[in-house]
């Protein structure tokens, strides 16, 4: 038998709708954003592992693996750090498209960097959730060794030190 008869050819390409209907979900942006060591990545991972038993397909896209790879050649002046945000939203409207669940985790330390991922992905896909932690907390937890480093003025640029961090006013949650 032909593959053509096994596999018909559509006269549109898929929509979304038709990915999440076969998929049975809704695609959503989940954007984690808050300092370094405040528990994004940790919670990223737990709400990616609840949805997969909850038969839900989902994936991360943490900043650190991001920057050892795709992003590696941006540092973190505010030039790059939006770039790096531009690239990561791009990937995730790509997936988000395709029917899944995208789970980010990226400091994202500035308002206009979130406002710029949540207009790249669309404001009906994009659930802001800060993670709030004291700059304090995080200098105790310090599982990268970067906050001692920053205490020695070894990092340019180190959110909460060095370089801000805009609490967001609005968050899906916090």
């Amino acid at each position: 038998m032909p593959a053509k008869d096994i596999y018909p050819i559509n006269d549109r390409l898929l929509l979304r709708s038709d990915k999440e209907l076969m998929l049975s979900q809704k695609s959503r942006v989940y954007w984690f954003c808050g300092l370094s060591g405040s528990g994004k990545s940790t919670l990223a991972i737990q709400l990616e592992n609840d949805l997969h038993n909850s038969g839900i397909f989902s994936v991360v896209l943490d900043g650190d693996n991001l920057r050892g790879g795709l992003n590696n050649d941006l540092g973190f002046s505010d030039t790059d750090r939006m770039e790096n945000i531009r690239r990561v939203s791009e990937v995730a409207k790509t997936l988000v498209s395709n029917g899944l669940v995208v789970i980010v985790s990226l400091i994202s330390p500035k308002k206009e960097f979130r406002d710029s991922a949540k207009k790249i992905i669309g404001s009906d896909s994009f659930r802001e959730i800060y993670i709030q932690s004291d700059f304090e907390t995080c200098l105790k937890r310090d599982v990268k060794g970067l906050y001692a480093k920053a205490e020695k003025n070894e990092i340019k640029n180190f959110t909460g030190k060095s370089s801000s961090f805009e609490i967001p006013m609005d968050p899906w949650v916090s």
